[in-house]
């Protein structure tokens, strides 16, 4: 199960959530109360193990903008957040390890999802970014062939269920894991990572596994360098 703890904004946060065992931590760098500078970003990500994915998230910027604050943040992977279409997509892609393409749940877009160049599909609340839970009965008709990375209002009280329910390959979690707007609650970090932990544990004893292209190849990023 692919963590990814977003809205990261400062070094405390991105070692905490490294050593709780998260996957991912992702750096907001679209207008937002978690903005954060590429410069800070890369101050954090040089600390950071290599085996751990980092995120840049992006909403509607052009491509080459995308391209050079990346590069700039030494991050790995974007997230694209906003109306992207598949030709941008397809700009950006050979410049990064891993790009993930986050839709709105419900959205028309998604009728469009298999065009897009992406290693991963995100689904939020049809308000991204607003922290809300959405209808997961929605994704019943999203096709699996893409990783399928759930969003929107998770936190350590439901994202067992919703990685029981969902079956994802991944989860996301931003506000669901914060003291305020930018720092995280520790112990809410902590308990979101056993929950999640717990759930993929217990999708494990079942025999059951995400619905999705699993994580073998997600974290060889050395060949790469």
């Amino acid at each position: 199960m692919f963590v990814n703890i977003c809205g990261v904004t400062n070094e405390e946060d991105a070692l905490l959530s490294v050593a709780l065992g998260a996957d991912a931590v992702g750096f907001i760098f679209a207008p937002s109360t978690r903005q954060v500078a590429s410069g800070a970003v890369a101050r954090i990500t040089s600390r950071l193990p290599g085996e751990i994915m980092t995120i840049g998230v992006f909403r509607d910027s052009l491509p080459e903008r995308v391209i050079e604050v990346a590069a700039a943040a030494g991050v790995k992977g974007v997230q694209l957040h906003g109306s992207e279409t598949p030709e941008q997509v397809a700009v950006i892609r050979p410049h990064v390890h891993f790009l993930i393409k986050a839709f709105g749940a419900g959205s028309p877009m998604l009728d469009r999802a298999g065009k897009y160049e992406a290693d991963a599909l995100l689904i939020d609340a049809p308000n991204p970014g607003s922290g809300q839970v959405f209808d997961w009965r929605v994704l019943e008709g999203v096709p699996r062939t893409n990783r399928l990375i759930l969003a929107g209002g998770l936190d350590p009280d439901n994202v067992a269920e919703a990685i029981l329910r969902v079956q994802p390959w991944g989860v996301d979690v931003n506000s669901g894991v914060e003291a305020s707007p930018g720092h995280k609650d520790h112990r809410k970090l902590r308990s979101f990572l056993m929950a999640a932990r717990g759930a993929e544990a217990e999708l494990a004893d079942r025999g059951e596994n995400a619905r999705s292209p699993g994580t073998s190849a997600l974290y060889n990023w050395e060949e790469d360098e």
